[in-house]
């Protein structure tokens, strides 16, 4: 398995790239490098073309990802392929680089429903019965069927919660004042409360 960070979206909202926005002594990547590798599975980052060069400066040393340019997607979902592309067989743990609340405990918990079966395809978590798809593990067979449908053209839409609907899925509800942790943060006014 190897963690995935996803950071190649366009930031347009926030108006500068999220990825790289400051978080305490680091960013919000390496935030999120951080709780993943705290699993102690190695972690690489997933960007857009246009982010490449600035992200293999600020984390040298660490795997960049581009988005594959053979894949005519967008968003998560390209992101998700392309690194299973990169990596035909392992097992992918996604996290986005903007849910900064989220906890390493959370991943853990994740984590081990993932080794406790290979029954599934994914593991998400669900958030008042809707699917958290930017907080999962997506196994290699899963992924490679969602390639061989958009090599067919049966993906008919593409969104990450499209391919779970695509999968044998494992779904675990998450309390409460867990929702925390899996806000979004796309706009200053959301950082500021707003």
């Amino acid at each position: 398995m190897i963690g995935i960070v996803l950071c190649g979206g366009q930031s347009s909202r926030m108006g500068s790239d999220k990825g790289l926005l400051p978080a305490d002594d680091s960013t919000w990547a390496q935030a999120a490098i951080n709780k993943l590798a705290a699993l102690e599975i190695p972690v690489s980052l997933s960007v857009n073309e246009l982010q490449y060069d600035s992200y293999a400066t600020a984390f040298p040393g660490t795997e960049i990802i581009a988005d594959n340019d053979s894949l005519v997607l967008h968003g998560p979902l390209l992101g998700v392929l392309s690194a299973h592309l990169q990596h035909p067989l392992q097992n992918l743990f996604v996290l986005a680089c903007d849910m900064p609340l989220m906890e390493t405990s959370v991943l853990r918990n994740l984590y081990n429903h993932y080794l406790q079966t290979d029954a599934y395809d994914a593991f998400v978590f669900t958030n008042d019965e809707e699917p958290e798809p930017l907080c999962g593990i997506y196994c290699a067979k899963g992924l490679a069927a969602i390639l061989d449908m958009y090599k067919t053209h049966a993906l008919t839409r593409r969104s990450m919660k499209f391919m779970l609907e695509h999968l044998n899925t494992r779904y675990i509800a998450i309390a409460e004042e867990q929702k925390k942790y899996f806000k979004n943060f796309n706009a200053h006014a959301d950082l500021n409360g707003e």
